[in-house]
């Protein structure tokens, strides 16, 4: 038995491919931002919301 990571294949990720997930996951959370936060859905969820507290479903 010899130590972690001798002779064997890097089972975790490099300082890149953290990187490269941080900037698409920054991306999708802007994206995903931009959406909820437009006019049209932002109209919609208040719709469900107020239907909700009202009783009215």
């Amino acid at each position: 038995m010899g130590r972690a990571g001798s002779g064997s294949r890097d089972a975790g990720m490099v300082t890149s491919e953290y990187a490269m997930g941080l900037i698409a996951a920054v991306g999708f959370a802007a994206l995903l931002y931009e959406v909820l936060t437009s006019g049209q859905v932002r109209g919609f969820l208040q719709d469900i919301v107020g239907r909700a507290l009202s009783g009215s479903f």
